[in-house]
C-alpha cells in the first residue's frame, strides 16, 4: 500500500479547519498541534517530515491559524480548541492515536487526552507551557536581564487594584511590563533559541511557507485571560502516559513549565542539546526520541 499524502479544508466544529494527512493508513497515528498560539504546522512538517515516515502524521493548523479560516469570534478558548481537534478525529476515523503538542499545542493535546483518553494511546509535549502567570514572570525578568534595565513584579499592584470577585490579571500585567522592557519578537529569540543558526533556520521555513498571522489568535486568548491560566492542578487527571521531550536552552519551558509534568503527571523526559524548536538543532535526536516513546 502506498502512502497517502492528502491535504483538507474542512468545514468542522463551525470553523474551517485545514490539516494534511500524510503516511501509511495502518501506520500509528500523531496528530502535531503546532504552538504559537497562532502558528502553523507548515515548519515542521517541511524541516521533520522526511524523518517521520514510519508514521501517519496529521499536520493540523489549529483555528485561526495558519491555512484555516480567520477567527469568526471575538474570543477563543481551550474547550473550542480541543472540541477542534476531537472534529477532526471523527472526520479521519481516528481509534487511537498519540497527540503531539509543542509549546501552547503541549496544553491543547493534555487537555484533549484528559476528556477524551479513550482515543489517545499516549500523549508527547515537546517544550511545553502549562502554567501562563509563571512563564510571564520569566518573559518579565528575561526583558530585565536583557535589556539592562529594572524588571519589577506587578504582582502586589495588580492584586490590590483588583475589585473583590474579581480575577486578577497578574500574567497579563507581567507580559505588558515585559514588553514595555524589550519588544516581543528581540524577547522569545533571547529565550528560546540555542544561537542565531537556529532563528534563521527558522525563519527562512517560515518565509518559504508565506503564512503570516497568529495576533488575531493571540489577541483573542488574551481577552479570554490566556496569560492567567494554571494547568497544573488538571495533570493529575490524565489517565495516558505522558512524556515530555525539551531542549535545555529553551528558557520559555525548560526546567520551570516542564517541572510541572515530571511532579503532577510522572512524566517521563528526555532533554535535549537544542531550543524551543529541538528539531532546529537536533533533528536526528528529536525523531530518535519520538521513536523511543513511540515504540515504549
Amino acid at each position: 500500500m502506498s502512502p497517502t499524502d492528502e491535504s483538507y479544508l474542512e468545514e468542522l466544529n463551525g470553523t474551517e479547519l485545514y490539516f494534511e494527512v500524510v503516511g501509511e493508513e495502518d501506520a500509528p497515528t500523531l496528530l502535531y498541534l503546532h504552538g504559537g498560539p497562532g502558528y502553523n504546522s507548515y515548519s515542521f512538517r517541511a524541516l521533520m517530515g522526511e524523518l517521520l515516515e514510519d508514521y501517519r502524521v496529521v499536520y493540523l493548523d489549529q483555528r485561526g491559524a495558519g491555512r484555516s479560516a480567520s477567527l469568526a469570534e471575538e474570543t477563543l478558548d481551550l474547550d473550542t480548541l480541543v472540541a477542534d481537534i476531537e472534529a477532526v478525529r471523527e472526520f479521519l476515523g481516528l481509534e487511537r492515536f498519540t497527540p503531539l503538542g509543542h509549546g501552547f499545542g503541549a496544553l491543547v493535546a493534555l487537555e484533549y487526552t484528559r476528556r477524551y483518553p479513550q482515543f489517545v494511546e499516549r500523549v508527547i509535549t515537546v517544550s511545553p507551557w502549562l502554567h501562563l502567570p509563571d512563564l510571564a514572570l520569566t518573559l518579565l525578568q528575561e526583558a530585565g536581564r536583557v535589556s539592562g534595565k529594572a524588571a519589577q513584579d506587578p504582582r502586589d499592584e495588580v492584586l490590590a487594584r483588583t475589585p473583590e470577585g474579581k480575577y486578577p490579571q497578574v500574567g497579563a500585567a507581567r507580559v505588558e511590563a515585559a514588553f514595555s522592557l524589550l519588544n516581543a519578537r528581540d524577547l522569545l529569540n533571547a529565550l528560546q533559541f540555542r544561537d542565531s543558526a537556529s532563528r534563521l533556520h527558522l525563519e527562512f521555513a517560515d518565509a518559504e511557507s508565506q503564512l503570516v498571522g497568529g495576533a488575531e489568535v493571540q489577541q483573542a486568548l488574551v481577552l479570554h485571560g490566556f496569560w492567567e491560566f494554571e494547568y497544573p492542578p488538571f495533570l493529575m487527571e490524565l489517565k495516558r502516559p505522558v512524556y515530555v521531550i525539551a531542549g535545555e536552552w529553551d528558557r520559555t519551558s525548560y526546567p520551570e513549565q516542564v517541572g510541572w509534568l515530571q511532579d503532577l503527571a510522572d512524566a517521563e523526559l528526555t532533554v535535549l542539546d537544542a531550543g524551543h524548536y529541538p528539531w532546529l538543532d537536533d533533528e536526528e535526536g528529536f525523531a530518535a526520541a519520538l521513536r523511543e516513546v513511540m515504540n515504549g
